[in-house]
């Protein structure tokens, strides 16, 4: 059982009471204290699932490409590689000898060796070599291979761990439910349209953001002009939740909406736009032209890079909809984030309350947060 990080930290102020009727928000210092933050590194983001890289990076038996999992957070050293098997595999991008990085720079290879002092590895980890060892007793042994990393494979898209506390399958299968129908692998990565933002707040204040309705129209009041206040709703699931983005209907959102499929769960509705947010930092946000990615990467506990990355399906209907002005949308809520994370460093402050209509998708993240902060390395 893993030690949890967060023991000198907790408090009664941060149960969430699972009926929202009754329950308060997190209290104000988990988004400013750094101890949390310092917490989260380990107890959190090491144990969750995190978007690593695509399959298209890696096709070709021998090739490598290093990357760092989670940087600014975890700063972890790994590496994609095909092996000449074929399988495709993420190491540890650390020579198990004197800690130099084996990988640095993208290639093609049919084995790894460090630079440092020559050791070379299999493209599967395992020791292969390391020259003038001779003599050294109990060598090799396993911990002299390069760990292995859970990788994971949805579309595209790979996931790593270096823990992980949730199954994957379980983790995705919602969205798989909804979207599986979706061509993912013909997606084209749209890198005019990518960009990194950085913003002054912490991690979790911005899922709070994306999470709840109650701000749209106000913050959003023009730029997304067309959803329909009304019919927006958020269903939960056990690791994350869904939000609709219906359309209002007319000539502004004619042909805007999804040709969902027969049998489809949601195939009788005006939807424009699926919001998954995936516990604890992952938005993948479908629109009738492809998707745009959010990853909320955690700086410091009061500073947040969040990567945005679109893959176009249907360029056709890209300037159609609810995903028509993304930057704009970004622009707003960033501002307001911003501004929440003064406020809540102010000493007045104790604990919000919840709109049991609005704000269901951020009182689920308060209590799955709660939740990991009480239980981390228990969760099945």
């Amino acid at each position: 059982m893993t030690a949890n990080p967060f023991t000198h930290l907790l408090a009664d102020d941060l149960q969430v009471d699972p009926e929202i009727a009754r329950a308060q928000t997190l209290p104000g210092r988990v988004y400013t204290d750094p101890a949390f933050f310092q917490a989260q590194r380990d107890g959190l983001f090491a144990r969750s699932w995190q978007l690593v890289g695509e399959v298209g990076q890696v096709r070709v038996p021998g090739r490598v490409v290093p990357t760092t999992l989670m940087p600014g957070c975890l700063d972890e050293p790994v590496v994609l590689v095909r092996g000449l098997d074929d399988e495709l595999r993420c190491l540890s991008n650390v020579c198990t000898h004197r800690g130099a990085l084996v990988v640095e720079g993208e290639g093609h290879v049919n084995h790894l060796r460090c630079r440092y002092h020559g050791r070379r590895f299999e493209l599967d980890g395992r020791l292969r070599s390391m020259p003038e060892f001779e003599g050294v007793e109990g060598f090799p042994c396993l911990a002299d291979d390069l760990p292995r990393i859970p990788l994971e494979r949805w579309g595209p898209f790979l996931f790593a761990s270096l823990d992980p506390a949730i199954p994957f399958d379980e983790w995705i299968g919602p969205v798989r439910e909804r979207t599986d129908w979706m061509p993912l692998d013909e997606f084209r990565f749209d890198a005019a349209t990518s960009r990194d933002y950085l913003i002054e707040a912490n991690w979790a204040l911005y899922c709070d953001n994306y999470l709840e309705e109650f701000h749209i129209p106000y913050i959003h009041g023009r730029s997304l002009a067309e959803l329909d206040y009304e019919s927006y709703r958020t269903e939960r699931f056990r690791w994350g939740n869904l939000q609709f983005g219906m359309g209002g209907g007319g000539e502004a959102t004619a042909g805007g909406g999804f040709a969902l499929p027969p049998g489809h769960p949601d195939e009788s509705e005006p939807v424009e736009a699926f919001y998954f947010w995936l516990f604890p930092n992952l938005m993948l946000n479908f629109y009738p032209w492809g998707l745009s990615v959010n990853v909320v990467q955690p700086l410091s506990h009061r500073r947040t890079r969040v990567a945005f990355r679109s893959w176009v399906w249907r360029d056709e209907v890209r300037d159609r909809g609810l995903g028509a002005d993304l930057h704009r949308v970004e622009m707003e809520d960033e501002e307001v984030v911003e501004s929440v994370q003064q406020g809540l460093a102010s000493r007045l402050y104790g604990r919000g309350r919840f709109s049991p209509r609005r704000e269901v998708g951020t009182h689920h993240f308060h209590q799955l947060l709660s939740e990991w902060m009480r239980a981390v390395g228990r969760l099945r």
